[in-house]
């Protein structure tokens, strides 16, 4: 348990009224059910200026965030190539994204949870892309269940949050890496999913990518939204900025061809574009 939460009188309260208290249990609690509620209901609390953030002991050093112990973890190497043409690859794909759309609920609430002393629009930011994983991994679990399968019948693995445990002491380097390296991938890559798919004839899985995909635009767009705010606040160039961060932590996570009109929505800069063009070229 987190220390900044071991309080012995009126703990239930305070969890409920500050906000970074809110958001540590919703990122240490283990049930998937009951995450998906605390975090709509923290939501709701933080909507009505009921749960705000409140000054006190910093975070925690970053740990494990709270999950089941199924789906298994294990080297992105270790998991099985399926294509889409069977019932089983198609489950296994849905199981893959919904868990990345799990981890980003986990990697919302660690961002407001950890970087404090930020605006109030940081949190709303983050709230608001909270809620709205959590009802893609809701979408993906219920499709999950139509073809047979539930959260956990096929092992995943644990890159996100890896990048979170790597970027956990600067919110530049969190904003940087995560929204804009390993989210901004899901932008390139969920329209070729989707063409597929519907080749295929899975029409109702492809409906919840094409779903998923729009939203994810407006995440790595407050991803770039808030990079930018912490270069101002550090006096660096975003642009420079970005290309070393890239360069030193993240440089085999970026491969072309590039979804451009996605992630120019999403905040990337035309120079921004033609420098990933001329760096990761396929």
């Amino acid at each position: 348990m987190r220390s900044d939460r071991a309080i012995e009188h009126g703990a239930v309260k305070l969890e409920q009224r500050n906000l970074f208290l809110a958001a540590g249990r919703c990122l240490d609690c283990i049930g998937v059910d009951e995450k998906l509620a605390l975090t709509d209901a923290t939501a709701a609390a933080f909507a009505a200026s009921v749960c705000v953030p409140m000054s006190g002991a910093p975070a925690d050093p970053i740990g494990v965030p709270g999950r089941p112990s199924r789906p298994l973890l294990v080297s992105p190497r270790s998991l099985p190539q399926r294509g889409l043409g069977t019932q089983l690859g198609r489950a296994a794909l849905v199981h893959a994204v919904a868990h990345i759309e799990f981890n980003a609920v986990n990697l919302a609430w660690d961002a407001v949870y950890r970087f404090r002393e930020m605006p109030l629009e940081y949190y709303r930011d983050w709230i608001a892309v909270a809620v709205d994983e959590a009802r893609h991994f809701r979408l993906l679990r219920a499709r999950l269940g139509e073809l047979g399968h539930a959260y956990g019948d096929f092992d995943a693995h644990d890159g996100l949050w890896e990048m979170a445990v790597k970027t956990a002491t600067s919110c530049l380097e969190r904003m940087a890496l995560v929204p804009r390296v390993l989210e901004a991938r899901g932008l390139d890559v969920t329209p070729a999913m989707i063409m597929r798919l519907r080749q295929v004839g899975d029409i109702a899985t492809a409906e919840i990518l094409e779903v998923i995909l729009r939203e994810e635009v407006a995440h790595v767009a407050a991803g770039s939204r808030w990079f930018a705010w912490c270069c101002a606040r550090a006096e660096v160039d975003p642009e420079q900025t970005f290309t070393r961060l890239v360069s030193a932590h993240a440089g085999g996570m970026i491969k072309a061809p590039f979804n451009e009109a996605a992630r120019f929505s999403a905040g990337f800069s035309a120079d921004e574009l033609r420098s990933l063009r001329a760096t990761f070229a396929a």
